[in-house]
């Protein structure tokens, strides 16, 4: 179940992140029972339909992709999110019920430009 479940939200995140958000919930998630907990972004089909324009120049790399459940984490490098040139670490956290996304949750850091370590953000 886990790895079907990573295989949804990666599928689901990567059609988002390209813009065919339509097709992210047609095929990935529950249109009309999406929560959303990231509060610049509505509830809903719409609410990611709004989010997709600001990110047309935004890019992201996933780095890693665990799941417990039904519950699916994504750790990412973006850029295009900020004026940061080093971009941002991402971690997104997606629910699922019955094999379609239900739920989102995400945190976004700043990459800074020094570090008090030598181990990276990925």
């Amino acid at each position: 179940m886990s790895e079907t479940n990573k295989d949804v939200a990666v599928a689901f995140y990567k059609a988002v992140t390209e813009g065919r958000v339509e097709d992210a919930f047609r095929l990935y998630a529950v249109p009309t029972g999406y929560r959303q907990h990231n509060p610049l972004i509505e509830d809903g089909m719409e609410g990611l339909r709004k989010i997709v324009t600001w990110l047309t120049d935004a890019r992201c790399e996933i780095k890693r992709v665990f799941a417990d459940g039904d519950h699916v984490i994504l750790h990412s490098h973006w850029h295009g999110l900020s004026d940061n040139p080093r971009g941002e670490a991402v971690v997104d956290i997606f629910r699922l019920e019955g094999g379609k996304v239900v739920e989102h949750w995400d945190v976004i850091q700043p990459i800074p430009k020094t570090s008090a370590n030598s181990n990276t953000m990925f």
